[in-house]
């Protein structure tokens, strides 16, 4: 887990990749735009918002999938942030227990709640302005290697995030993908 404090706003832009991102890319005319939010003191990545008619099922309720899109982008940075991994969802559950209403304020929150190795289990949920929790989730996630990142991002992972991805070499060493990037950071050129 990433050991720091405070809040930390997260972009896309922090990592050097341009993405068109549904839920948290703010250049995307047509996604959601979300703001998401690391809070390193109480180790969850949080997001707030308001959606009107454009993203309802129902007339006045927030489409389902739209909650889902949201808790799975908190929990998926929720891994990356404060477990310090770049993941792909590989399992995700949730229940809808009070509904999300259109042109009301919410806030989705995730944490890890465990990692062992190269897996993640994260929970997430949805709730009203009064703290009623509307939609929980629970989520599974696998650290990506270089390989997969690179296929993601449509080129090379900057060496200042390498410690995001999992070591998928079969060298015998045992060391992480980011014990990996540490010590090629480090290495006396020399």
């Amino acid at each position: 887990m990433i050991e720091r404090a405070g809040r930390q706003r997260l972009t896309n832009d922090d990592w050097g990749l341009e993405s068109n991102c549904f839920v948290c890319e703010g250049r995307n005319a047509g996604g959601l735009r979300l703001e998401l939010w690391a809070d390193h003191d109480e180790g969850v990545v949080d997001t707030s918002f308001r959606f009107d008619e454009t993203f309802s099922g129902a007339p006045t309720l927030v489409h389902g999938g739209v909650s889902l899109a949201v808790l799975d982008e908190v929990q998926a940075w929720a891994v990356i942030a404060i477990g310090g991994q770049w993941a792909v969802t590989v399992e995700t559950s949730s229940r809808f227990l009070q509904p999300v209403w259109v042109g009301a304020q919410h806030r989705a929150v995730a944490r890890v709640e465990s990692s062992d190795g190269d897996r993640f289990t994260t929970v997430g949920w949805i709730e009203d302005a009064d703290g009623v929790r509307c939609v929980e989730s629970s989520a599974s996630f696998a650290a990506i290697g270089e390989a997969q990142a690179v296929s993601f991002i449509g080129g090379d992972v900057p060496h200042e995030h390498r410690s995001y991805l999992a070591d998928t070499s079969d060298d015998g060493t045992g060391t992480s993908g980011a014990e990996a990037a540490e010590a090629s950071a480090s290495a006396d050129p020399e």
